[in-house]
């Protein structure tokens, strides 16, 4: 028998590479109709090569926040996020539910949902400030306001993995891979 469904949370600073990691993991994965990759709603315009979301204006997302469409959402960097309700139907039907999230919902996650995972992806400040940039999303000063945000590391417990996205790729998406893998067990 199949172990229980698993919301993955993969969380970390901003340039930590969570969603290059989750688009390496999802192509890993695809044959393995365990694996569900869930994409976030953003109150950001669509576009950036470096996330792939679901846009929406402030209005939008708080028409869908009252009427039930999210299973988790929250405010950061002066942007709405959320993941789509269909999150709890899938963690049902034993699916492992990957998605990027903020630290600050690991907790409410873990009250919603009878297992979570997290997977803290992390860098060093020179490596996260670099990718940032690079990315030309924000100002100066944005960007110093994202290395700056102070958020508690998630709570410590079985079921929290920490990856330092600083080598090859090929070599931290496998680790990656396996980390997932570890929580379908």
């Amino acid at each position: 028998m199949a172990s229980p469904g698993c919301l993955v949370l993969v969380v970390g600073p901003s340039g930590a590479g969570k969603d290059t990691l989750l688009r390496r993991a999802a192509a890993a994965l695809r044959d393995e109709g365990r694996y569900c990759f869930v994409r976030r709603y953003i109150t950001r315009p669509a576009g950036d090569p470096h996330e792939d979301h679901v846009a929406l204006t402030e209005e939008e997302f708080a028409a869908c926040e009252r009427a039930g469409r999210f299973s988790l959402s929250w405010r950061a960097h002066g942007f709405s996020y959320a993941l789509p309700a269909s999150v709890a139907e899938l963690i049902a039907n034993r699916r492992i539910v990957a998605a990027n999230a903020s630290r600050t919902v690991v907790r409410e996650a873990q009250s919603r949902f009878a297992r979570v995972g997290v997977i803290h992806v992390t860098a060093s400040a020179e490596v996260l400030a670099r990718r940032i940039g690079d990315r030309g999303r924000e100002t100066p000063k944005e960007r110093t306001g994202r290395l700056a945000r102070s958020v508690p590391e998630p709570a410590a417990n079985g079921y929290v993995r920490t990856l330092v996205n600083e080598g090859p790729l090929e070599v931290v998406a496998g680790s990656f891979v396996g980390m997932l893998r570890s929580f379908a067990a």
